[in-house]
Protein backbone atom coordinates (compact mmCIF):
# COMPACT_ATOMS: atom_id res chain seq x y z
CA UNK A 1 0.00 0.00 0.00
CA UNK A 2 1.79 3.12 -1.25
CA UNK A 3 -0.92 5.52 -0.12
CA UNK A 4 -0.24 7.51 3.07
CA UNK A 5 -2.63 6.36 5.78
CA UNK A 6 -4.00 8.52 8.60
CA UNK A 7 -5.99 7.32 11.60
CA UNK A 8 -7.91 10.10 13.36
CA UNK A 9 -9.86 8.84 16.39
CA UNK A 10 -13.07 10.71 17.16
CA UNK A 11 -13.62 11.75 20.75
CA UNK A 12 -17.39 11.57 20.20
CA UNK A 13 -17.24 8.14 21.86
CA UNK A 14 -14.71 9.15 24.52
CA UNK A 15 -15.37 10.15 28.13
CA UNK A 16 -16.13 13.89 27.85
CA UNK A 17 -15.39 14.40 31.54
CA UNK A 18 -11.78 13.24 31.05
CA UNK A 19 -11.02 14.28 27.48
CA UNK A 20 -7.44 15.35 28.07
CA UNK A 21 -6.65 11.91 29.48
CA UNK A 22 -8.64 10.14 26.76
CA UNK A 23 -6.69 11.92 24.03
CA UNK A 24 -3.38 11.18 25.74
CA UNK A 25 -4.22 7.46 25.60
CA UNK A 26 -4.07 7.45 21.80
CA UNK A 27 -1.66 10.35 21.21
CA UNK A 28 1.45 8.27 20.51
CA UNK A 29 -0.20 6.17 17.78
CA UNK A 30 -2.68 8.54 16.08
CA UNK A 31 -2.14 11.16 13.40
CA UNK A 32 -4.78 13.62 14.58
CA UNK A 33 -7.77 13.65 16.90
CA UNK A 34 -11.19 14.23 15.33
CA UNK A 35 -13.31 16.83 17.12
CA UNK A 36 -17.01 16.69 16.25
CA UNK A 37 -18.74 20.03 16.73
CA UNK A 38 -22.54 19.70 16.70
CA UNK A 39 -25.03 22.49 17.33
CA UNK A 40 -28.39 20.66 17.56
CA UNK A 41 -29.50 22.62 14.49
CA UNK A 42 -27.66 21.23 11.48
CA UNK A 43 -27.69 17.83 13.20
CA UNK A 44 -29.98 16.64 16.03
CA UNK A 45 -27.27 16.53 18.67
CA UNK A 46 -25.06 18.93 20.63
CA UNK A 47 -21.45 18.38 21.66
CA UNK A 48 -19.38 21.54 22.25
CA UNK A 49 -19.76 25.27 21.87
CA UNK A 50 -16.86 27.34 20.60
CA UNK A 51 -15.41 28.11 24.02
CA UNK A 52 -15.44 24.47 25.10
CA UNK A 53 -13.98 23.36 21.79
CA UNK A 54 -11.23 25.98 21.97
CA UNK A 55 -10.16 24.62 25.35
CA UNK A 56 -9.95 21.09 23.94
CA UNK A 57 -7.94 22.33 20.95
CA UNK A 58 -5.54 24.20 23.20
CA UNK A 59 -4.98 21.29 25.58
CA UNK A 60 -4.90 18.44 23.06
CA UNK A 61 -1.67 16.48 22.81
CA UNK A 62 -2.57 15.72 19.19
CA UNK A 63 -3.27 18.07 16.26
CA UNK A 64 -7.02 18.62 16.03
CA UNK A 65 -9.11 17.76 12.99
CA UNK A 66 -12.30 19.77 13.61
CA UNK A 67 -15.50 18.61 11.90
CA UNK A 68 -18.12 21.35 12.02
CA UNK A 69 -21.64 19.93 11.87
CA UNK A 70 -23.22 23.31 12.45
CA UNK A 71 -25.58 25.69 10.70
CA UNK A 72 -24.14 28.84 9.11
CA UNK A 73 -20.66 27.37 9.13
CA UNK A 74 -19.42 30.31 7.04
CA UNK A 75 -19.54 32.48 10.15
CA UNK A 76 -17.68 30.25 12.59
CA UNK A 77 -15.25 28.18 10.51
CA UNK A 78 -12.45 30.79 10.35
CA UNK A 79 -12.60 31.15 14.15
CA UNK A 80 -11.91 27.44 14.55
CA UNK A 81 -8.93 27.79 12.23
CA UNK A 82 -7.63 30.67 14.33
CA UNK A 83 -8.20 28.65 17.52
CA UNK A 84 -5.36 26.36 16.54
CA UNK A 85 -6.85 23.42 14.66
CA UNK A 86 -4.67 21.60 12.17
CA UNK A 87 -7.68 21.01 9.91
CA UNK A 88 -11.19 22.44 9.75
CA UNK A 89 -13.89 20.60 7.82
CA UNK A 90 -17.19 22.23 6.91
CA UNK A 91 -20.35 20.70 5.48
CA UNK A 92 -21.25 21.71 1.96
CA UNK A 93 -24.91 21.61 2.94
CA UNK A 94 -24.43 24.21 5.69
CA UNK A 95 -22.66 26.88 3.65
CA UNK A 96 -23.70 30.01 1.80
CA UNK A 97 -20.35 30.55 0.06
CA UNK A 98 -18.33 27.35 -0.06
CA UNK A 99 -15.28 28.68 -1.88
CA UNK A 100 -14.87 31.80 0.24
CA UNK A 101 -15.16 29.88 3.49
CA UNK A 102 -12.66 27.22 2.43
CA UNK A 103 -10.26 29.97 1.41
CA UNK A 104 -10.74 31.76 4.72
CA UNK A 105 -9.70 28.58 6.54
CA UNK A 106 -6.64 28.20 4.36
CA UNK A 107 -5.70 31.85 4.82
CA UNK A 108 -5.00 31.12 8.49
CA UNK A 109 -2.60 28.37 7.43
CA UNK A 110 -4.94 25.51 8.28
CA UNK A 111 -6.05 22.60 6.10
CA UNK A 112 -9.53 23.03 4.63
CA UNK A 113 -11.98 20.15 4.38
CA UNK A 114 -15.34 19.80 2.66
CA UNK A 115 -17.76 17.21 4.06
CA UNK A 116 -20.74 15.65 2.31
CA UNK A 117 -23.76 13.97 3.85
CA UNK A 118 -24.74 10.56 2.43
CA UNK A 119 -27.45 12.12 0.24
CA UNK A 120 -25.10 14.69 -1.34
CA UNK A 121 -23.38 13.90 -4.62
CA UNK A 122 -19.65 14.54 -4.99
CA UNK A 123 -20.20 15.59 -8.61
CA UNK A 124 -22.14 18.62 -7.39
CA UNK A 125 -19.10 19.89 -5.46
CA UNK A 126 -16.12 18.85 -7.58
CA UNK A 127 -15.76 22.45 -8.76
CA UNK A 128 -14.30 23.34 -5.35
CA UNK A 129 -11.40 20.92 -5.68
CA UNK A 130 -8.81 23.72 -5.89
CA UNK A 131 -9.98 25.10 -2.54
CA UNK A 132 -9.87 21.88 -0.51
CA UNK A 133 -7.14 19.92 1.21
CA UNK A 134 -9.52 17.11 2.14
CA UNK A 135 -12.87 15.70 1.14
CA UNK A 136 -14.87 13.98 3.88
CA UNK A 137 -17.42 11.41 2.78
CA UNK A 138 -19.85 10.59 5.57
CA UNK A 139 -20.48 6.86 5.86
CA UNK A 140 -23.32 7.41 8.35
CA UNK A 141 -25.84 10.20 8.78
CA UNK A 142 -24.03 12.89 10.80
CA UNK A 143 -25.15 13.48 14.36
CA UNK A 144 -24.46 10.41 16.45
CA UNK A 145 -21.67 7.90 17.03
CA UNK A 146 -22.06 4.13 16.97
CA UNK A 147 -24.03 3.96 13.72
CA UNK A 148 -23.76 1.18 11.16
CA UNK A 149 -21.30 1.71 8.31
CA UNK A 150 -23.04 2.52 5.01
CA UNK A 151 -21.39 0.27 2.45
CA UNK A 152 -23.34 1.93 -0.35
CA UNK A 153 -21.25 5.07 0.18
CA UNK A 154 -18.20 3.30 -1.26
CA UNK A 155 -19.23 4.21 -4.79
CA UNK A 156 -19.10 7.88 -3.77
CA UNK A 157 -15.68 7.33 -2.20
CA UNK A 158 -14.43 5.78 -5.44
CA UNK A 159 -15.84 8.66 -7.50
CA UNK A 160 -14.17 11.15 -5.16
CA UNK A 161 -10.84 9.34 -5.50
CA UNK A 162 -11.16 9.56 -9.29
CA UNK A 163 -11.92 13.30 -9.09
CA UNK A 164 -8.92 13.88 -6.81
CA UNK A 165 -6.60 12.05 -9.17
CA UNK A 166 -2.96 12.81 -8.39
CA UNK A 167 -3.69 15.92 -6.34
CA UNK A 168 -2.35 15.87 -2.75
CA UNK A 169 -5.87 15.95 -1.31
CA UNK A 170 -6.81 13.67 1.58
CA UNK A 171 -9.93 11.52 1.30
CA UNK A 172 -11.51 10.95 4.68
CA UNK A 173 -14.36 8.64 5.69
CA UNK A 174 -16.31 9.06 8.92
CA UNK A 175 -18.92 6.74 10.40
CA UNK A 176 -18.86 3.10 11.38
CA UNK A 177 -15.14 2.68 10.73
CA UNK A 178 -13.82 -0.40 12.53
CA UNK A 179 -11.56 -3.39 12.00
CA UNK A 180 -14.42 -4.93 10.02
CA UNK A 181 -14.99 -2.00 7.66
CA UNK A 182 -11.74 -0.08 7.26
CA UNK A 183 -10.39 -2.28 4.47
CA UNK A 184 -13.56 -1.81 2.42
CA UNK A 185 -13.17 1.97 2.69
CA UNK A 186 -9.47 1.72 1.90
CA UNK A 187 -10.13 -0.33 -1.24
CA UNK A 188 -12.67 2.30 -2.36
CA UNK A 189 -9.97 4.97 -2.18
CA UNK A 190 -10.01 6.46 1.32
CA UNK A 191 -6.73 7.28 3.06
CA UNK A 192 -7.87 9.10 6.21
CA UNK A 193 -10.10 7.28 8.69
CA UNK A 194 -12.23 8.60 11.54
CA UNK A 195 -12.90 5.88 14.12
CA UNK A 196 -14.82 6.67 17.29
CA UNK A 197 -16.68 3.79 18.90
CA UNK A 198 -14.21 1.21 17.60
CA UNK A 199 -11.34 3.01 19.36
CA UNK A 200 -12.76 4.39 22.58
CA UNK A 201 -14.92 1.40 23.49
CA UNK A 202 -11.99 -0.98 22.96
CA UNK A 203 -10.21 -2.34 26.07
CA UNK A 204 -7.03 -0.67 24.78
CA UNK A 205 -7.78 2.31 22.50
CA UNK A 206 -4.16 2.70 21.40
CA UNK A 207 -3.94 -0.95 20.43
CA UNK A 208 -7.06 -0.56 18.31
CA UNK A 209 -5.54 2.42 16.48
CA UNK A 210 -2.45 0.33 15.78
CA UNK A 211 -4.62 -2.52 14.51
CA UNK A 212 -6.58 -0.26 12.19
CA UNK A 213 -3.38 1.14 10.71
CA UNK A 214 -1.88 -2.31 10.27
CA UNK A 215 -4.98 -3.53 8.46
CA UNK A 216 -4.49 -0.72 5.95
CA UNK A 217 -0.73 -1.07 5.56
CA UNK A 218 -0.92 -4.83 5.08
CA UNK A 219 -3.38 -4.45 2.22
CA UNK A 220 -1.80 -5.32 -1.17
Amino acid sequence: MSRDIRITPSILSADFSHLKEEISRIASVSDLVHLDIMDNIFVPNFTFDFNSASKIIKESSLPVDAHLMVAEADLIAPAYAEAGCASVTIHAEALQDISSTLRAIRKVGVRSGLALKPSSKIEDYSEFIDDVDMFLIMTVEPGFGGQKFMTDMMDKVSKTRAIIGSRPIWLQVDGGISAETIEVALDAGADTFVAGSAVFTAPDPAEMVIRLRELCLSRP
